[in-house]
């Protein structure tokens, strides 16, 4: 049946048990993989993420009295109930935070937005590095978009997701979670220029070239809350001043070398390493799509894991694990994906080879005495959407 058929009946008839009326509408937003570049989009860089075919999805309805009433089929626990002109930064709401965040960016920004009722339902993976938050912010800004008429474009959607995220919520993310969420098509990835925000979407027909893209989620979790992400971005913002830029995209890759023999500490000099490097991984990654050789990708990928794991060090034993069973196996390439510490890596691997890679992984972790991974093909999916 289609994703506008049982999943947006489904919830529209858990909205309606909820709170005894009929929801207004049903919007549906994806979590992402990102193919390459990693925190490089709060230095302004480059990124190349894809929507994954997991979604959160959501009943709303507008209120007229202010309350703004929010509840998740995925978390145990009663509604949560607050007051749209009580919303505040750093409240501690929980994971209702989110949605909550993006009514109050949308009120901040001068938006007429009443109270609402909100039912959220998700597949995508949570802590897994696949933009679990993003999709919630997104999905519940399409909805109060559409509702309340705004005359907000996708990409403006996603910069007042990622205001909740960054200034209600406490996570200092950059721009690029959000962006997919909201604008990726399917069939493609998005390489996303987070200096003005402009996007050229790239067709990436895998199967058509013998390939699979797979995720591996670790099932370790990460939380990008507990200050390593926002002592990494502290870093590069450090960086970018002792070498007299407003940004570390502003270094051309060809002055790394003699711009990190002027940086004063080997961790500022690691972290720089890794974001002007990546960038020019993305720029090098788009050049091989343009050109067809998609498998030329794969080594690209394993690089940029090895820079995440040595100069930015937000790699774990878990993803490593993945990365080199991988490649070990016959796999083209393979790095993790996200903010790290755990969470996902992504696997470029011929068809004919998928297999026997996905059993080795699995095989790898069983012997490590871990919890098995979920494996699973990342398939490019259209973004945000009304479903009903």
């Amino acid at each position: 049946m289609s994703e506008r058929g049982a999943p947006a009946r489904d919830v529209a008839a858990a909205f309606r048990a909820l709170y005894g009326y009929e929801p207004e509408g049903v919007w549906a937003a994806p979590g992402r993989v990102n193919l390459i570049g990693e925190y490089t989009d709060f230095n302004e860089g480059f990124v190349m993420p894809l929507a994954l075919p997991h979604t959160a999805v959501a009943a709303v309805a507008r209120r007229t009295d202010g309350a703004v009433r929010i509840h998740s089929a995925d978390i145990a626990g009663p509604v949560v109930e607050l007051r749209a002109d009580e919303l505040a930064p750093l409240s501690g709401a929980g994971w209702a935070a989110y949605p909550a965040g993006v009514l109050w960016a949308l009120r901040e920004a001068g938006h007429a937005v009443p109270g609402a009722d909100i039912h959220l339902t998700s597949t995508v993976p949570t802590g897994a590095g696949l933009s679990s938050s993003a999709a919630l912010e997104v999905v519940t800004a399409l909805a109060l978009r559409d509702l309340c008429e705004l005359p907000l474009w996708l990409p403006e959607l996603a910069a007042l997701a990622q205001r909740a995220e960054n200034a209600f919520v406490g996570v200092p993310c950059g721009i690029m979670d959000q962006t997919a969420s909201a604008c990726c098509m399917a069939g493609h990835v998005l390489h996303l220029d987070a200096r003005d925000l402009t996007t050229r979407h790239i067709p990436f027909d895998l199967p058509a070239q013998g390939l699979r893209l797979l995720v591996v989620d670790t099932r370790v979790k990460h939380a990008l809350g507990d200050g390593a992400y926002a002592e990494r971005r502290a870093g590069c913002e450090q960086g970018a001043r002792e070498l007299g830029v407003r940004t570390l995209r502003e270094l051309p890759y060809a002055r790394l070398p003699d711009a990190l023999g002027e940086l004063s500490s080997g961790t500022v000099r690691a972290y720089v390493r890794h974001v002007v490097s990546d960038n020019e991984r993305v720029t090098r990654v788009a050049g091989l799509l343009a050109a067809g050789d998609v498998r030329g990708v794969g080594p690209v990928l394993t690089e940029g894991h090895a820079s995440l794991r040595d100069d930015l060090r937000v790699s774990c034993a878990e993803l490593d694990l993945v990365v080199d069973t991988a490649v070990a196996a016959g796999a083209l390439g393979a790095r993790m994906t996200g903010g790290g510490f755990g969470g996902s890596a992504i696997v470029l691997a011929e068809e004919a080879a998928l297999d026997a890679v996905a059993k080795a992984v699995a095989a790898a972790f069983e012997r490590a005495s871990l919890t098995a991974p979920r494996i699973f093909e990342a398939v490019p999916s259209p973004g945000a959407r009304r479903l009903a």
